[in-house]
């Protein structure tokens, strides 16, 4: 009996987590083909690199999803169980609650093992793959040949330019050319002009014949026109090593033993992800008890609030950690036992609360 019980909540939980985790791997999904879709039509990435970063990004991303994907998957598992009066049935029967926890904590487990690859490993390879991607895909879209009425952005979008028409000895015609430097916008009109690469390819040159200047400040009237007969900007060409690297793709190598804050405050969150996937899948067991008149949904919006209250409170004592607030020993940790204690005081408490009230009742023997 106990073991096709466990199969049974087992089969439930599972069935309703992949149907749940599903449906916010598709927003995910969508939301990362909008986002990538984006960025390459305002930089111009190649287009064989649009899947894989959407394949990356969703990676990256995946740890902080299952989380929520499991814990709203045994809300809605176990809500059902009792909405349909089955689980009453079980206790009626004196089935002892942690073997209604065994198949969740089974479960759990699992996922916790494959949110620690992800956030240890997986995650931060992703996210390095991702930035060489788009470093490579913006360095291509630099070389790539100028299209006649469209946009084209240089320089990592620090200078965009038009051309109207290119001519057949390579002049491109009826030129438009907007460039930010320190803060100040300058743009350009001419009615011809050439691209040029330097030897090495760091340096490409766009020379404007013929055409007017405006410089100026936005929000301000310090405005200048200039006409020139040649005007020459140079764009320097981003190299793929440029830039700070993000934590997210820093290996976890990397940040263990690290002295740096920042990079102890990122280890810190990566391993906070696993230890979230087993407390909140305790945690949703007694969440999800609602009697038989209440709908098995009815209690989704409570376990959501306590996700995104329990990853917020995580995301902050990580920016505290980082910024020197809270002691480094602490961590993140000290939200894990503000969240794990309650948790077992509504997992265990049933069970504490029905031995303290049959502890002293007399027996039929000593009652006669």
């Amino acid at each position: 009996m106990p073991h096709i019980l466990s199969r049974y909540i087992l089969r439930e939980t599972v069935g309703t987590w992949l149907g749940i985790t599903g449906a916010l791997l598709v927003i995910l999904l969508t939301n990362q083909i909008a986002a990538v879709l984006t960025r390459a039509a305002e930089q111009g990435f190649p287009r064989g690199v649009v899947l894989e970063l959407v394949w990356f990004g969703t990676l990256s991303n995946l740890a902080v999803m299952l989380p929520i994907g499991l814990m709203l998957g045994v809300v809605v598992a176990f809500g059902r169980l009792y909405h349909d009066s089955e689980m009453t049935a079980v206790l009626a029967c004196g089935v002892d609650r942690w073997r209604i926890h065994a198949p969740v904590i089974l479960l759990a487990i699992v996922l916790s093992s494959i949110v620690a690859w992800l956030t240890l490993v997986g995650a931060s390879a992703a996210a390095a793959r991702v930035e060489a991607l788009r470093a490579s895909a913006l360095q291509a879209g630099e070389f790539a040949p100028i299209t006649p009425g469209r946009f084209r952005s240089f320089g990592g979008g620090s200078v965009v330019f038009y051309a109207g028409a290119v001519g057949p000895d390579g002049i491109l015609e009826r030129v438009f050319v907007k460039r930010v430097r320190d803060g100040r916008y300058e743009i350009a009109t001419a009615a011809r002009a050439r691209h040029s690469v330097s030897a090495d390819g760091d340096l490409q040159t766009l020379t404007l014949f013929e055409g007017e200047r405006y410089e100026g400040l936005p929000g301000s009237s310090e405005f200048r026109i200039v006409r020139f007969t040649t005007n020459v900007i140079p764009v320097r060409v981003p190299s793929i090593a440029a830039g700070a690297r993000d934590l997210d793709a820093v290996p976890t190598s990397t940040l263990i033993g690290s002295r740096d804050l920042a990079l102890r405050a990122e280890l810190h969150w990566r391993m906070a992800m696993p230890l979230m996937v087993f407390v909140l899948a305790m945690l949703a067991v007694p969440i999800s008890r609602v009697r038989p008149r209440q709908g098995r949904y009815s209690r989704l919006w409570l376990a959501i609030v306590v996700y995104f209250v329990y990853l917020s409170m995580v995301s902050v004592a990580e920016v505290w950690m980082a910024k020197g607030v809270m002691p480094a020993a602490l961590g993140v940790w000290w939200v894990h036992v503000v969240v794990v204690v309650p948790t077992l005081f509504l997992v265990a408490g049933p069970d504490l609360r029905a031995h303290s009230r049959y502890r002293y009742m007399p027996t039929s023997a000593g009652a006669a």
